[in-house]
């Protein structure tokens, strides 16, 4: 058993939560692990330098990851988040196996909300080229429910979409309208968003599939994953109280943005998936 499931306290728990991605779009794993835990410290890097990931070999894929991860532990990180779909697919097994802390990837959390609420068996899944080659999705849902049906569709054009900020262009809507038929045909009643950019364009999947079809944010899945691990490692951070107020006050919080390359586009592009300006984000 690891050490920081087996003994709690095994890490500081005002040590950071580390998470990475090739690029942006863990940003949007960041903001559901912000609003989940807003008691707790975060760390993103963001290996623009080498985006994207989806289009790389496997071998490649995980040797980044090591190196992401080893750079989030030298910033003291708890637990490491693996926000990049493809990295999930190739290279958390590795990573668990190397580090001694906690490895959460976004795929798993993802797949397990799907199988429980799709209500036909028949499961879309849509990602990046390098997600969906993997069929890493596929064989996760298969694991939970060998009966379920997959269906999966890459959608390479989804994520310069979002980050030259067409989120509901019409020539959006038609690439969307390309990309999804083939999953309506199929019949599939929930979609699993493999990819972190693309509920940035939950809108407009939404409107091509129609309302009927169950919409799964794997960001959303991975940030409840996460607490339930820092609780089960003794690793959440405590609140004090403040008897004069008569309400609680967390410990003071700190969130780091790193990248590999280009701060300043990141910075632009970020403020797209936060809603918010980021004056913080360094190179490294």
């Amino acid at each position: 058993m690891p050490g920081w499931l087996c003994c709690p306290g095994f890490f500081p728990v005002t040590n950071p939560i580390g998470i990475f991605d090739s690029g942006l779009g863990g940003l949007t794993v960041y903001r559901a692990l912000q609003k989940l835990l807003p008691h707790e410290s975060l760390v993103y890097l963001g290996d623009t330098a080498r985006v994207p990931y989806g289009t790389k070999s496997a071998p490649t894929v995980t040797e980044y990851s090591i190196e992401n991860t080893e750079f989030l532990l030298e910033r003291a990180a708890k637990i490491v988040v693996v926000a990049c779909n493809t990295a999930s697919a190739y290279a958390v097994p590795q990573l668990q196996a190397q580090f001694d802390v906690p490895i959460q990837g976004v795929l798993n959390p993802g797949a397990a909300h799907a199988a429980t609420v799709t209500r036909n068996g028949h499961v879309g899944v849509i990602g990046t080229s390098g997600t969906i080659a993997s069929d890493a999705y596929a064989q996760a849902l298969r694991q939970i429910n060998p009966d379920l049906q997959v269906t999966s569709q890459s959608c390479p054009l989804f994520v310069p979409l979002v980050e030259e900020g067409w989120l509901d262009r019409p020539e959006t809507v038609s690439i969307a309208q390309t990309y999804l038929t083939p999953l309506l045909e199929a019949e599939v009643d929930t979609i699993i968003l493999g990819c972190t950019h693309y509920p940035l364009l939950r809108a407009v999947i939404q409107q091509v599939v129609g309302e009927s079809v169950t919409l799964i944010d794997s960001a959303t899945a991975t940030a409840e994953v996460v607490k339930d691990m820092l609780g089960r490692g003794g690793m959440l951070p405590p609140i004090s109280a403040n008897r004069d107020a008569g309400r609680e006050h967390p410990a003071p919080t700190d969130h780091e943005f790193w990248v590999t390359d280009a701060p300043e586009r990141f910075q632009r592009v970020g403020e797209i998936f936060l809603g918010h300006s980021l004056d913080n984000v360094r190179k490294v």
